[in-house]
């Protein structure tokens, strides 16, 4: 869960805020608690014996816990200078011994000194909010710091915050705020960041550093304090009503990460991943509070509320530079309904050769399983397979020809679900095998009977397909059962354990300790590739904006690596088609270049490349004209699409809210589905290796 484990990362502020910018008193320096050694000292015990890595705590690990640590709190380099991190160094090669004794004092101290930088930095803002700010002065701000070096002095932290607030400020004007009242807005703004600042306990900085910790060792292993294990159980049960969407804060902004199969969000469709929520309203109050800055679990208890009412979102679109264009979203908030996150049955009819050629597509969002009720004897209970094989004898009654699964946006889920799933497409084999630390080496097999469907499949992927859905597209691949087309998945190829610490603590019942996840193995293809760091290679790849530097498991610094193991025995499926990918390939190229829907989709994900700049304008006219060229140049684009297509054109930026997205890498999947069924029938291939690059 995202947002619970970096609910700290950048201080946001409380809901209750001061009015004015009178700086705040300083608080008394936290301290650790005798519960934080005991569970430093348990964590480490846990890591050593069981992280996948047979994880050695000494010097070398002490000093990227310091690195990982300092990052945690500063990752934009906003508030610590290079003399603070110099005065940090003795902590370099001790922090090892430190967690083995529980010893968090070090850890305190770091905190005490970046709180301190914080409030100087913020007060200074609110200081500086005083003045307008002249735009006129042709000046930029670089608003992605992450690889900047340490400010070398006060002054230079204070030059950059000039120009945040400006800069700030500047957004704010832009959206028709006065200068008087977009001050009085920035100064309620960093004000919550002092007070939330001033409210944060030790168990939120032990909490944070905790997890600065574990991402030494990998990213998915994590802690999680008593308070936020129980925000784990509930966003687990579903029992919750709300959007349905996991969020975590980055650079002050609370930020999409996951956008959850079946709720509201999804079924409206607008909520992107790496959307930033920069305000909340609440039915038809008139009011959108600004959140920008916030702390993220207020920002969570805003957006929740009872069933049936109304949420707004004010968004900051995903990729887009502070200031762009906001707009705003309606959801009406509900339960996630097991029945809406269930695979999905569509049907579409591609012309080949003057007749319709039926493509069945199954969109499946997760790998669900109702485990209560498998486990009380109830045998109809739900799961991905049980739907899948009853969706595929519907799609079999309207004459498909072929099928597509669409796990585009599928994080996974129960692995048992993804085994007995292939095995409706491959008949008695294995599917996946897992090697624990111990070295010991588990092979999961297919356990359905028969075939559901043994006709031309193909497996729609993107990069965030992960984990279970990399495990059924890659078992597909393996066995030459089908295609798999899209974009490189994830590469999320790591098995976790919970513990529940609190089963070691002198007070049973009491959940004084919260909980730790473990990475204690890894995922194997049959092949013997694991899809761990490299993920799966699609056989025939479609474009994508996003940027495999950036998101999945190879941008993640702590990753596991690839390697392989010994391939088990399995059988292919059906006979070599030589020659067929190479021919379904040149099809795709040729019907691409001619298709305007397809055009505006590699144009529109050039214009989103090109936007990758990291600093704006801070000269109001300058920014003006940078807004409206990015508006006419959408507008232009789209309008290049309608002419071809025969369409009326639009006139104003404005109606390109109104035009309805078309799917065009799903319909571009169907074309090649309905390729495969014009030519050979699909079966292995023995070029596999080639094409799947060691996978």
């Amino acid at each position: 869960m995202p947002f619970l484990v970096a609910c700290f990362l950048a201080l946001p502020a409380a809901v209750l805020v001061p009015t004015t910018g009178a700086s705040l008193p300083q608080t008394s320096t936290l301290e650790p608690s005798p519960q934080h050694e005991k569970v430093t000292r348990l964590v480490t015990t846990l890591f050593e014996r069981s992280h996948y890595r047979n994880a050695r705590v000494d010097d070398s690990l002490s000093s990227r816990i310091l690195d990982r640590y300092l990052d945690v709190l500063d990752a934009n380099r906003l508030y610590l200078t290079q003399s603070d991190v110099e005065s940090f160094e003795k902590y370099r090669f001790t922090l090892d011994e430190a967690v083995k004794r529980g010893d968090m004092k070090p850890i305190f101290k770091i905190f005490d000194q970046y709180r301190k930088r914080l409030r100087a930095s913020i007060n200074g803002a609110l200081t500086l909010l005083e003045q307008e700010p002249d735009f006129t002065v042709d000046e930029r701000y670089y608003f992605d710091r992450r690889e900047a070096s340490w400010a070398e002095d006060t002054s230079e932290l204070d030059e950059f915050w000039r120009t945040r607030i400006k800069n700030d400020m500047l957004s704010l004007i832009l959206t028709g705020k006065e200068w008087k009242e977009a001050s009085e807005i920035l100064n309620k703004r960093y004000s919550r960041v002092l007070k939330r600042t001033d409210q944060l306990n030790s168990d939120e900085v032990f909490e944070s550093f905790m997890n600065a910790y574990a991402d030494t060792l990998d990213p998915h292993s994590n802690y999680l304090s008593p308070k936020n294990s129980e925000e784990y159980r509930i966003q687990m049960s579903l029992s919750y009503d709300g959007v349905g969407a996991s969020l975590q804060l980055t650079d002050d902004y609370v930020t999409v990460i996951e956008v959850i199969p079946g709720g509201p969000a999804a079924i409206d469709g607008q909520l992107q991943r790496q959307d930033r929520i920069t305000g909340v309203g609440q039915g038809d109050e008139p009011e959108v509070i600004d959140v920008v800055g916030w702390r993220l679990d207020d920002v969570v208890q805003l957006i929740r509320g009872p069933g049936n009412t109304v949420v707004r979102l004010q968004i900051l679109p995903a990729g887009a530079a502070p200031g762009a264009d906001e707009h705003i979203i309606e959801l009406t908030r509900d339960k996630v309904k097991l029945e809406a996150q269930a695979a999905q049955k569509n049907l579409i009819e591609v012309d080949r050769a003057g007749r319709k050629v039926p493509v069945g597509v199954i969109d499946i969002p997760s790998f669900y399983q109702d485990f209560e009720a498998k486990t009380s004897g109830d045998k109809n209970f739900t799961s991905t397979t049980r739907d899948v094989r009853r969706l595929i004898g519907e799609l079999r009654k309207d004459g498909i020809e072929g099928l597509v699964l669409d796990l585009r946006g599928n994080g996974g889920g129960h692995l048992s679900e993804a085994t007995a799933l292939s095995g409706l497409f491959i008949d008695d084999g294995p599917v996946v095998q897992l090697k624990y630390s111990s070295g010991r080496v588990e092979i999961l097999r297919d356990k359905e009977p028969g075939i559901a469907w043994d006709g031309p499949l193909v497996v729609l992927v993107d990069r965030y397909s992960a984990s279970a859905s990399e495990i059924l597209a890659a078992a597909i691949q393996d066995y030459g059962r089908g295609l798999v087309i899209g974009q490189r998945t994830y590469g999320k190829g790591s098995v976790q354990n919970l513990y529940n610490l609190n089963r070691y603590s002198a007070r049973p019942g009491h959940d004084e300790f919260g909980q730790l996840t473990v990475t204690i193995g890894k995922y194997y293809r049959v092949n013997g590739g694991s899809t761990q760091h490299r993920g799966v290679l699609p056989d025939i790849e479609f474009p994508s904006a996003v940027d495999t530097e950036q998101v999945g498991e190879s941008a993640r610094e702590t990753a596991l690596p690839w390697d392989e193991i010994r391939a088990t025995r399995f059988d292919l499926f059906g006979e070599t088609t030589d020659g067929l990918l190479p021919t379904l390939i040149s099809q795709h190229a040729q019907r691409a270049d001619n298709s305007p829907d397809y055009r505006y989709l590699l144009s529109s994900i050039e214009r989103v490349k090109d936007a990758g700049d990291k600093s704006v304008s801070l000269h109001l006219v300058e920014r003006q004209k940078e807004r409206e060229d990015q508006q006419n140049e959408r507008l232009t684009l789209e309008n290049s699409r309608r002419a071809a297509l025969g369409l009326e054109p639009l006139a104003t930026p404005e109606e390109l809210e109104d035009v309805e997205p078309v799917d065009v890498l799903l319909r571009e999947t169907a074309e090649i589905v309905a390729d495969i069924v014009a030519g050979p029938v699909i079966a292995n291939r023995d070029d596999t290796p080639s094409l799947i690059e060691s996978n």
